[in-house]
C-alpha cells in the first residue's frame, strides 16, 4: 500500500510540472496480472488526496475484486453506440473533454473503437486527451505493442490483432511493469479469477502455458527497462545522443517480410536513439496499374505501419534499385541500412548475386553498415 501511495504521488508531481497531460502506463506480460486493479488502486489514492480523479473507462471481465474497487470513485458515463444490431458501449471522449478532470483511467490502451467513434483507436483518444490538458494512467499487455508483434507470434503461434505503436509507449513519462511469477498467474487463472470456468482449459492448453508465460514475462521485464533507461538518457542530457543519424528499411510490395523489416528498424532505432525512414523503389512492373491489388493493400498497409512507429517515408519510381539506395544514403546521410535477405532462383542466381555484391561494396566504401534480416 505505501508503494501505491508513493506511486501516486510521484504521478501528482508530475502533473504540476506541464500543462500537456501527463500519461502513466501499466504494463503487463498478459491478461490477469493485475494492471486495472492496480490502475484503481492508484486513483482512489489520488481521491483520498483531493485531486480530480476519474473512470473513463474500465473493464472488469467480471473480476470481484477489480469491480469492488470500482465503487466509490467518480465515472463519467459511456457513449451508447449501435453496430451490426447490438448496443456497445465506449468510451465518451467529448465528455471526459467537457468535464476535464485532472486524471483520467482509461483501461485497454489497445482497444479497436467501433464504427463512429471520435477516433478508430483507444490510443487515439488518449493522445487527444492529454493534448488538452488531461492526465492519463492507462494499462496495456505485453503482446499489443507493435514492434514486439512478430515475437509475440513466434512465442505464443497468435497473432495479435490490437496493438499500439511504440511511439505511444515511448511518450509515456511513467511506466509500471506489474509482474508476477508464471506459477502466479497459473494459479489466478486455475482458480477462475481471470477467465470463467469454461475458458479455463482452454487458456491453460494455448496462451497461459508455462513456457509462454515465461517468454512473455522476459519480453514485459525487458520494454519497461528499456522504457526507464530512454527516460534516464533523456534526463541527463537535453538533447538525446545519436549513435546513428539515419537509419533505412528498403522494402518491397510483399506483406510479411516487409511488416517484419519495418518493426525491426523501428525496434532497432530506438534503441539507437535514432530516426528511421523506409524507402520502397517502385519498379515499372510495379505501376500502379500494373502491381496486383492484394500487393497495392499490403504496401498500403506497411507503408501506415511506419508512419505509426515514427518513420520517414520515402516512394521512389525508378529501374535502378542499388543507385537509388545509394542515392538516398548519400542524400539523407544514412549509416546503417536495414534490408530482407534478397530472394535467389536458379535463373536469376548471377544477377541477383552481383547486384548485392555491388550495393555491399558500395556501402563499405561509403563506411555505412548495413543489416540482412532473415
Amino acid at each position: 500500500m505505501e508503494d501505491a501511495r508513493h506511486s501516486a504521488q510521484h504521478f501528482l508531481d508530475l502533473i504540476k510540472e506541464s500543462h500537456r497531460g501527463k500519461f502513466k502506463v501499466y504494463i503487463g506480460m498478459s491478461a490477469g496480472v493485475g494492471k486495472t486493479y492496480r490502475m484503481l488502486q492508484e486513483a482512489h489514492q489520488l481521491l483520498e488526496a483531493g485531486v480530480d480523479v476519474r473512470i473513463g473507462y474500465v473493464e472488469t471481465h467480471g473480476r470481484a475484486e477489480t469491480e469492488a474497487l470500482v465503487a466509490g470513485l467518480p465515472l463519467i458515463p459511456r457513449r451508447r453506440l449501435f453496430y451490426k444490431g447490438k448496443e456497445l458501449e465506449e468510451m465518451d471522449v467529448q465528455q471526459v473533454l467537457n468535464i476535464h478532470p485532472e486524471i483520467v483511467i482509461v483501461d485497454e490502451l489497445a482497444h479497436t473503437n467501433i464504427e463512429g467513434s471520435i477516433n478508430p483507436k483507444r490510443w487515439q483518444d488518449v493522445m487527444q486527451l492529454l493534448d488538452a490538458g488531461i492526465s492519463v494512467i492507462s494499462a496495456v499487455n505485453i503482446q499489443h505493442i507493435e514492434g514486439l508483434n512478430d515475437q509475440v507470434q513466434h512465442i505464443t503461434g497468435v497473432e495479435v490483432r490490437e496493438r499500439i505503436p511504440d511511439s505511444v509507449l515511448a511518450m509515456a513519462d511513467e511506466v509500471v511493469n506489474i509482474d508476477l511469477t508464471a506459477e502466479e498467474l497459473i494459479t489466478r487463472l486455475k482458480a477462475g479469477k481471470i477467465y470463467k470456468p469454461e475458458r479455463i482449459r482452454m487458456a491453460l492448453s494455448n496462451f497461459f502455458r508455462e513456457d509462454n508465460i515465461l517468454q512473455l514475462r522476459e519480453l514485459a521485464l525487458r520494454e519497461v527497462m528499456l522504457r526507464v533507461e530512454k527516460k534516464v538518457e533523456n534526463e541527463i542530457t537535453e538533447n538525446a545522443v545519436q549513435l546513428h543519424d539515419k537509419l533505412l528499411a528498403v522494402i518491397d510490395s510483399s506483406e510479411k517480410k516487409s511488416r517484419h523489416l519495418i518493426r525491426r528498424t523501428a525496434r532497432l532505432a530506438m534503441h539507437l536513439n535514432a530516426g528511421f525512414l523506409v524507402l520502397y523503389v517502385q519498379r515499372d512492373s510495379e505501376a500502379d496499374d500494373r502491381i496486383p491489388l492484394p500487393n497495392q493493400r499490403y504496401l498500403i498497409n506497411n507503408l501506415e505501419l511506419a508512419r505509426e512507429l515514427g518513420g520517414e517515408i520515402l516512394q521512389i519510381r525508378s529501374n535502378h534499385l542499388i543507385e537509388t539506395i545509394i542515392d538516398t544514403c548519400l542524400d539523407r546521410k544514412i549509416s546503417l541500412v536495414c534490408m530482407c535477405k534478397p530472394e535467389f532462383s536458379l535463373y536469376s542466381l548471377f544477377i541477383t548475386t552481383f547486384r548485392f555484391k555491388r550495393l555491399l561494396d558500395r556501402l563499405v566504401r561509403m563506411n555505412i553498415d548495413l543489416i540482412v534480416l532473415s
